[in-house]
C-alpha cells in the first residue's frame, strides 16, 4: 500500500480520501487513536531517510507523516456524518495538506534523533490514564507513608532499635516526590489531550 501511495504523493494534484489514509498506515478505519499513534510511531522509526537509506524512503515517509497529521486532527469529524467528512477534507485541502507535506519534507531532512524530539513525534505518546491515576496514588501513599512513619518513629522508639535514618528519611521523600512530579505532569498531558479531543468534537 505505501509503494501505491508515494507513487501519488510525487504528484502533488493527487488527493488522498480519508480511507486512503488509514490505508497508508496499515489500519482500518475504525481504528482509534491510540492506535493510529502507535502505527505512526513504528513506520516512522522504520521509513524515516535517516535510517532508511531505500530510493523511495523519504515519499513514503513525507506519505505516512500527511497520512497521522490527516487522522490525528479529523479523527471523530470524518466519522460522525456524511456532511461533516466532506466539510473536513474540504478544510485539509485547502489549508492544511500542503503546509503537512512541507513540514513532512523538513523532517524527513533531519536526523532521526532531532526528529523524535520535533513537535509531531511527541503528539504519538500514548496516555492511559488509569495508569496514571494509580501512579499518581502511589506516590502520594509513598510520601504519606514516609513521613508518617519517621515522625511515628522518632516519637515512639522501639526499644532495642535504632532512631530511624535521616538519610534514607531524605532518599524515600525524594523519591516519593519525585514519583509525584513526574505523575503530575502526566496527569497534566493527558487532561490536555483530553480537552483538545473533546473540542474536536
Amino acid at each position: 500500500m505505501l509503494k501505491w501511495a508515494w507513487r501519488h504523493l510525487k504528484t502533488v494534484q493527487h488527493i488522498f480520501t480519508a480511507s486512503e489514509y488509514y490505508k497508508i498506515l496499515d489500519l482500518p478505519a475504525d481504528s482509534s487513536i491510540d492506535e493510529i499513534k502507535r502505527a505512526y510511531r513504528k513506520k516512522a522509526r522504520l521509513y524515516h531517510p535517516d535510517i532508511n537509506h531505500s530510493p523511495d524512503a523519504k515519499d513514503m515517509f513525507i506519505g505516512m507523516t500527511e497520512a497521522y497529521e490527516f487522522l490525528l486532527a479529523y479523527h471523530d469529524k470524518i466519522k460522525s456524518d456524511e456532511q461533516e467528512y466532506f466539510k473536513a477534507m474540504e478544510e485539509w485541502r485547502k489549508y492544511r495538506q500542503f503546509r503537512t507535506r512541507k513540514r513532512a519534507n523538513a523532517y524527513a531532512r533531519k536526523p532521526y534523533s532531532t526528529f523524535k524530539n520535533s513537535k509531531i513525534y511527541r503528539t504519538t505518546r500514548i496516555f492511559d490514564g488509569t495508569t496514571i491515576l494509580f501512579s499518581f496514588g502511589i506516590s502520594v501513599l509513598v510520601i504519606i507513608y514516609t513521613v508518617y512513619g519517621y515522625v511515628f518513629r522518632l516519637r515512639h522508639p522501639v526499644p532495642g532499635l535504632e532512631r530511624p535514618s535521616l538519610f534514607t528519611f531524605i532518599m524515600l521523600l525524594l523519591l516519593g516526590l519525585t514519583f509525584f512530579v513526574i505523575s503530575f505532569i502526566y496527569l497534566k498531558a493527558y487532561q490536555d489531550t483530553y480537552k483538545k479531543r473533546k473540542k474536536r468534537t
